[in-house]
């Protein structure tokens, strides 16, 4: 059974002070809450090693929201799966479509980082999804088809069961827009057909995906309630512990 997994986003926002305080209402919410779902922090760089402790025992884990996919060397400004396993790290964002758009990482790119990942035993977060442009022109299926095929080249079955996917239509990504339930479980049922036809039926009817695009507290339940999502990648509405209470308790 797929146990549903609502992760925050919190992109480049929250000093250290600011994330402790958010990360400490989620962990006082976190201790009186009794579904079966998990709970997912992924958030800049400066401040992951102070939410470890903070999040240490808790029913939340800890996310970074990129990586290099070197182990060391000299890659200025960069930071390595060795680096964030030695935080104690547990997932890492991989093809964010910011990572996508402003940084132009490619799937032969993102390929790299998803081996290096599971390497270092980082559950890592693939995203995938299409641009309005994309979609008007039908090719969004197309266009996840190729991400996934590309994304996952040369990765063995067995590392399957650690990797999740992440549905984000771009067009509704910070836009206020969000793509209807039955949108977007029609793309993930997709995916995961993708999924089954690459891997096989047990390995697509295991594999978590979650949905990323203007996610908040007044939609999270219907969204979920499809049968394909798995969970939610959420961005604003993650940066308020409300808010991203409201989503987790669904």
């Amino acid at each position: 059974m797929r146990v549903p997994l609502i992760a925050g986003n919190w992109k480049m926002n929250n000093t250290i002070e600011e994330s402790l305080d958010l990360a400490n209402n989620l962990v006082e919410f976190s201790k009186k809450f009794d579904k079966n779902r998990e709970i997912l922090i992924c958030a800049p760089f400066t401040a992951l090693h102070a939410l470890k402790k903070v999040l240490n025992g808790s029913k939340i884990k800890l996310g970074a929201q990129n990586m290099h996919f070197e182990e060391s060397g000299a890659y200025t400004g960069e930071i390595s799966a060795v680096m964030l396993k030695d935080i104690g790290v547990d997932c890492v964002i991989i093809g964010h479509s910011e990572r996508r758009q402003y940084f132009n990482e490619s799937d032969e790119l993102l390929n790299k980082k998803i081996k290096t990942a599971l390497k270092f035993n980082l559950k890592p977060i693939l995203c995938v999804g299409e641009t309005l442009e994309q979609r008007e022109a039908n090719a969004e299926k197309e266009t996840v088809r190729s991400q996934i095929i590309n994304g996952l080249h040369d990765i063995n079955i067995e590392y399957l069961k650690n990797i999740v996917i992440a549905y984000e239509p771009v067009w509704a990504i910070g836009t206020g827009k969000t793509a209807t339930s039955k949108q977007a479980n029609e793309i993930i049922s997709y995916i995961r057909s993708v999924i089954k036809e690459l891997y096989g039926v047990n390995v697509s009817e295991n594999i978590i995906i979650q949905y990323g695009g203007s996610v908040k507290g007044s939609n999270a339940s219907e969204i979920m309630a499809e049968s394909d999502i798995d969970g939610a990648l959420v961005g604003g509405a993650s940066l308020k512990a409300d808010e991203f209470i409201k989503i987790i308790n669904y």
